[in-house]
């Protein structure tokens, strides 16, 4: 069984296409190999900067022979019926065979295709890889038609096994394959010939080549790491960096050099995104100081000198980077110390989004929901208030302009160095968390009180213009925003309905548009209408209730003078729609991220069913002490009796047409079981109903699963469908309490199996 080594040898690949370049050569050619009839038993693919390597071992020497029989027409059955078969099978009439079958005798056709050569079938599948293959961004040249990441120069592809290599023949715009590659561009650029892939990969290191992209990362990191240790230093973590550079060099000689001394008292941050972003240096570090005071750089080969010119080349060039960053600083410093509130008054001409204003806007909706929140979160309201419209203020900064990725924390530079308090000032950097599962979660009451404004209005604003994600497709990060208040809430254990936040959010936009749309005389009363409304949280309640005391006497716009209703009323509408979407949402947010916990979303389900849904740390402990009761032998066993009291009890209301609800009345219980199940669920629901009160959901689950063995002892001994009428509807009662006595917990009937 030979072994297959492919290399497509071109022009440097981009860093960040390197590693799907290689999964997807390695899924192509597996997959069309494996099509032909070619199994194989292993396959790697490896990728420097200016080739894709595949490996594959144990290839079959040639597919196999494929026997296929198929069913033709009728014997008998019309000329051309025949020939049709007969063409598409490749035979003649005399290869046909007649077999009898139950509808009459019928043509059979033995289609036999000989197995052909692994050299053939490999050359076809990497040539359709190559003129197929998916790079993101790819380009044409010379006069060619094909197209590359970069130029493409040589093709290596042999089959090797104890008997030596074999080139397989294959030309792909007049790019023939063959058995030799190049070493190191600069260091050992002569080609040389190959016969298998450990012949491969053993003269391409002697030609200054590291092959395996992990050996490449690891070495730098080694290095890196030893140089710093030696100057009492320590590297800055950053694996993304690390794989970058790593896809950037075939031959990794690790440098360290100096940051000029008036560039050292520039924030840590600001130098680190600086050298990254430009540079693709690592930051060095003083432990000792927290100062950033040197950078590793990885040159792509070794010289005579040591890297000292390659050295002396970045200094020069960092330390023009960094007078920039440092001009910025400065200038940045200077407005934030006279005049920081201009900033953000420079953001009434920055647009949020054409249909939801400006970012000026969007800052008082956050501000003054901060401030509402502050109730729940125990910040200072003022304090709230001051540091939402802070927050975002460096979006005008000239460092954030230059580094995106610093806004927020060079806010917390800024608004400090205004003479802020410091909690103020970490608002503005951790008012964004968190951006993401493994983010860390803001604790500090104002920061949890404005990192929840600016989500729930992110979430409101587009769900009042119809913007909500669909699919796979999320462009303004609903998800992850709807996550973060999720993430926020449970983690600080806030108790935030959140049907109230989002009615009054979602009412603060209609009142805007009502606004723009300019009727100023109805806009005063259906504003102190709609705000009074809001305070409800639930809005269609809330709307009934109001319009109840508006007398039939008064001059109001809220009067149907249309088929569609008032104005009130449509808004109400709408309002209480985009409502129950936002909500329906986050139960679908909390479901993934409670899945990681292991708790099924038919447990979550049992959960939103009662009420209080809107509050989310109520209906999480609900449902970690759900799952923890039905993980348990009598939860289970316990659940299977209430489907089966639910089930008997509804057939039986759908008969008779009459709800039993009440009247169950243990004089007429025949059996110690009947009397049993009295007593235990009269004994019950004294327990679970001050549980449930207390919010100890455990002890109310527990409770209720102690009825296992009472429910079942009622089942294995009596018969609820008796012919005696009186009996039944006293079991019947006595089923509709097992129903009321669980369902006050959950609702067990949305429990799966």
């Amino acid at each position: 069984m030979p072994d297959l080594l492919i290399e497509l040898f071109s022009e440097e690949i981009p860093a960040r296409m390197q590693t799907r370049a290689g999964e997807d050569l390695k899924k192509r050619m597996t997959n069309g190999l494996v099509e032909a009839g070619l199994t194989y038993a292993g396959a790697a693919a490896l990728t420097t900067p200016r080739r894709l390597t595949l490996a594959i071992e144990g290839l079959l020497a040639e597919s196999p022979t494929i026997r296929e029989e198929r069913k033709g027409p009728k014997v008998g059955a019309p000329d051309k019926a025949i020939e049709g078969f007969l063409r598409g099978a490749g035979l003649t009439r005399d290869q046909l065979e007649e077999r009898d079958t139950p509808k009459g005798a019928v043509y059979f056709a033995t289609i036999e295709k000989a197995g052909r050569p692994a050299a053939e079938i490999v050359a076809e599948v990497l040539e359709t890889t190559i003129r197929n293959f998916p790079w993101p961004k790819s380009m044409r040249w010379g006069g060619g038609s094909l197209r590359w990441v970069r130029p493409l120069h040589s093709i290596l592809c042999i089959l090797s096994d104890e008997a030596g290599a074999q080139v397989v023949p294959l030309e792909v715009e007049e790019i023939k394959a063959g058995d030799t590659t190049a070493g190191h561009r600069f260091m050992a650029p002569d080609r040389f010939a190959v016969t298998s892939f450990d012949d491969y990969a053993a003269k391409l290191k002697r030609a200054f080549v590291v092959l395996n992209p992990s050996d490449r990362a690891e070495h730098i990191w080694n290095d890196a790491q030893n140089m710093a240790f030696a100057a009492g230093l320590e590297v800055v973590d950053d694996k993304g960096l690390l794989a970058e550079v790593a896809g950037l060099v075939e031959w990794p000689v690790v440098l360290m050099g100096k940051i000029d001394e008036e560039f050292l008292d520039l924030p840590p941050e600001v130098l680190q995104t600086s050298m990254k972003e430009h540079q693709k240096f690592f930051s060095v570090r003083n432990p000792k100081t927290g100062r950033i005071e040197r950078f590793i750089t990885v040159a792509n080969r070794e010289t005579a000198d040591n890297g000292a010119t390659i050295l002396a080349g970045n200094q020069k060039v960092l330390s023009a980077r960094l007078a920039d960053a440092k001009f910025f600083w400065e200038n940045d410093l200077r407005v934030a110390k006279s005049d920081i509130a201009q900033w953000t008054r420079a953001l009434e001409n920055v647009t949020f989004h054409n249909k939801l204003g400006t970012q000026a806007e969007r800052i008082d909706r956050i501000a003054a929901l901060a401030r509402e929140l502050s109730q729940v979160t125990g910040a200072d309201a003022d304090q709230a208030e001051k540091a939402a419209r802070l927050a975002k203020a460096d979006l005008n900064s000239e460092m954030v302009y230059e580094f995106p990725e610093l806004q927020g924390l060079m806010g917390r530079y800024y608004i400090e160095a205004a003479g802020e308090d410091a909690t103020v000032a970490a608002v503005a950097q951790e008012h964004y968390s968190p951006l993401g599962p493994s983010d860390d979660v803001p604790t500090a009451p104002l920061s949890v009180a404005v990192a929840l404004a600016d989500k729930l209005d992110t979430l409101t604003g587009f769900w009042a213009i119809d913007e909500k994600p669909t699919g796979s497709k999320d462009p303004f990060a609903l998800r992850r925003a709807a996550l973060g208040v999720i993430r926020l809430v449970l983690e600080n254990d806030l108790r935030l309905p959140i049907n109230g936040v989002v009615d009054r959010q979602l009412l603060s936009y209609e009142l805007e548009g009502l606004r723009v749309s300019g009727d100023e005389q109805d806009l005063f009363t259906l504003e102190s209408t709609l705000q009074e409304i809001a305070k409800y949280g639930v809005f269609q309640a809330a709307f009934k209730s109001v319009i109840g005391q508006i007398p039939e006497s008064a001059d109001n716009p809220f009067e149907p003078d249309v088929s569609d209703g008032s104005i009130l009323q449509g808004i109400s509408k709408k309002i209480s729609n985009a409502s129950s979407s936002i909500l329906s949402f986050f139960h679908d947010r909390l479901k993934v991220f409670l899945r990681d916990e292991g708790i099924r979303h038919d447990i979550i389900d049992a959960c939103i069913a009662m009420d209080g849904n809107d509050d989310l740390n109520l209906l999480v402990k609900r449902a970690r002490a759900l799952n923890a009761v039905i993980a348990t032998e009598d939860g289970e066993n316990l659940v299977q009796g209430f489907k089966r009291a639910n089930n008997i009890l509804t057939q039986a209301e759908e008969k008779d047409g009459v709800e039993y609800s009440y009247g169950a009345d243990v004089k007429f219980a025949e059996t110690d079981s009947e009397r049993a199940l009295f007593a235990a669920l009269d004994q019950a629901q004294g327990k679970i109903e001050p549980a449930l009160k207390a919010e100890d959901f455990p002890k109310a689950m527990t409770t209720m699963a102690a009825l296992r063995g009472p429910v079942d002892a009622f089942f294995d001994e009596v018969q609820v469908n008796t012919d005696n009428d009186i009996l039944r509807r006293n079991r019947l009662n006595l089923l509709s309490q097992i129903r009321q006595v669980c369902s006050s917990v959950a609702d067990l009937s949305k429990i799966e199996g």
